[in-house]
């Protein structure tokens, strides 16, 4: 017991001596220096470092997915509403990790049930024509009942959001993402599995989700290979009225 108290005594002595040459800057870290950005008036805003993706003017920043040509759906009052009689459209832009604001809308008159109301996506990373990518759902889940894997704020088939904040069709909803991409290493093998985080509505849905893969209808995930990617906002071709957006802009990470 004496030989205990000894050595604790040691110990307690060595460490107020370490601490007692210390100083306060020794763990003081001034450079690099964090670049300035100036926020937006509202979190709805664009703060001083985005890219623009959608204004309410012109869809100068998309093309269509399948031929590369000038966006075609709709633009009015500041809104960009689905042209399911077109396609998806991307980004003119790729992009590797990022946060994402976008605000998308249901018609208040929406009709259908389950996956055919109001039914759309964003695809966080485009990898393919069609719906080929990492989808994040967007759907009328209000007072909707579908697989929860399918739900507004979902990795579709792959994570269940951990709330549903959704508003009543015909309200404006938002998406606010932070998307880490995967990289691979040279073999083509998966280096680090892609990662997102979601706030639906201001509410937490996707807490840093590690991705199985580019998300399916039918079947299990497998990653392949891509570098940096559009982002892709899909016309689902069910039988409900068109969904729209707007305010969308993304900020490189």
């Amino acid at each position: 017991m004496r030989y205990q108290i000894l050595f604790t005594a040691l110990l307690s002595g060595s460490f107020f001596m370490a601490n007692a040459q210390a100083k306060p800057e020794d763990t003081e870290v001034w450079d690099p220096i964090p670049k300035v950005v100036t926020p937006g008036e509202s979190f709805r805003d664009a703060p001083s470092d985005a890219i623009i993706l959608f204004n309410g003017k012109n869809l100068d920043e998309w093309v269509q997915v399948d031929d590369q040509s000038a966006a075609k759906w709709d633009v009015n009052g500041n809104i960009l509403t689905v042209n399911k009689k077109y396609g998806n459209i991307e980004t003119k832009r790729k992009f590797t990790n990022y946060q994402l604001h976008l605000e998308w809308r249901v018609p208040a008159d929406i009709t259908g049930t389950g996956q055919a109301r109001g039914n759309s996506g964003v695809f966080l990373a485009s990898i393919g024509k069609g719906d080929a990518g990492y989808e994040l759902q967007v759907l009328d889940s209000y007072n909707n009942k579908t697989y929860v894997n399918g739900m507004a704020g979902s990795i579709y088939k792959q994570a269940i959001p951990l709330a549903n904040p959704g508003r009543k069709p015909g309200k404006w909803q938002t998406y606010d993402v932070v998307w880490t991409a995967p990289t691979f290493n040279d073999d083509g093998t998966v280096k680090t599995k892609a990662r997102v985080t979601v706030f639906f509505n201001g509410v937490l849905v996707e807490n840093n989700f590690e991705l199985w893969g580019p998300t399916l209808y039918i079947g299990k995930p497998a990653y392949k290979q891509h570098g940096p990617a559009s982002i892709k906002l899909q016309a689902h071709g069910d039988k409900s009225e068109p969904l729209s957006y707007r305010n969308i802009w993304v900020r490189e990470l």
